[in-house]
């Protein structure tokens, strides 16, 4: 494994990670800091925006045009970028709505007594982040494989994505067992499938690793990330905002975008 391989899986790793931020919030804290959500979620939505038409899309685009010729490769690159958004929107249709974390938790919302009710929401909240989590593994190992400075950045976003996927979990299933042991590493191990993904993917797609191939998962993971970016993290920006948070935070995404391609 090359050095820049290994950094591409650092990052990833410590973005899955993040989700073990928000089990520890979820299981010590009393209430919810929502402008640091708020401005937090923009951040993540401005930085994914970004980075799916200022750098996925346009590397996707040229590397198609160059195998495919003009037209076939705009058309694919154009068709591979819906193909990604159907991705995520799938994967929302097979997991059950209301355990689907398209809301942030707040601790103070769920302070409810034990119940098998929280146990069961806490575990399918589990699953149905890890399942959320997978391809946004591939996402970020791809993006990171493409440009680190960039990957790195787009890392930090997800990790502060993760942060409130994390204490979706924890807050009912603490409240549904009084154990903060269990409702933290239940919580935190939901992160471990973002990894997981990168792995499963760089495995599979290492043979066919062709310029055109590497192209097309591009326009797939920018996709993936404008429908994260607007059915996720906007969304559950706004909910929080006071003033213009969201706003300032997404601006402040997309400026730290900019800079770090800049840098790079």
């Amino acid at each position: 494994m090359d050095r820049t391989v290994a950094i591409a899986f650092t990052w990833t790793i410590l973005a899955g990670l993040a989700t073990a931020i928000g089990s520890a919030i979820g299981v010590l804290a009393r209430r919810t800091n929502t402008r640091s959500l708020s401005v937090g979620l923009g951040f993540s939505a401005g930085a994914m925006i970004f980075a799916a038409f200022g750098d996925l899309f346009p590397t996707a685009e040229s590397g198609l045009v160059a195998s495919l010729g003009e037209e076939p490769g705009t058309l694919a690159a154009g068709a591979l970028l819906v193909v990604g958004m159907l991705v995520s929107a799938l994967i929302d249709l097979l997991v059950p709505s209301p355990e689907n974390p398209h809301e942030a938790a707040l601790v103070e919302d769920l302070g409810r007594p034990p119940s098998a009710e929280l146990r069961r929401l806490g575990i399918w909240s589990a699953a149905a982040i890890a399942i959320h989590n997978f391809p946004e593994g591939i996402a970020t190992l791809v993006t990171s494989l493409n440009d680190l400075t960039i990957g790195a950045t787009i890392a930090v976003a997800i990790a502060i994505h993760n942060i409130p996927e994390g204490l979706a979990v924890a807050v009912p299933v603490y409240h549904a067992t009084g154990s903060r042991k269990k409702a933290f590493w239940l919580s935190a191990a939901s992160g471990l499938s973002e990894p997981l993904g990168a792995a499963i993917g760089y495995l599979f797609l290492r043979p066919f690793a062709t310029p055109a191939v590497m192209a097309g998962i591009a326009a797939v993971v920018a996709g993936i990330m404008l429908f994260v970016a607007v059915d996720q993290l906007l969304p559950n920006a706004k909910r929080y905002d006071t003033g213009h948070d969201s706003v300032w935070g997404l601006l402040l995404g997309v400026a730290v975008m900019a800079a770090s391609r800049g840098l790079a």
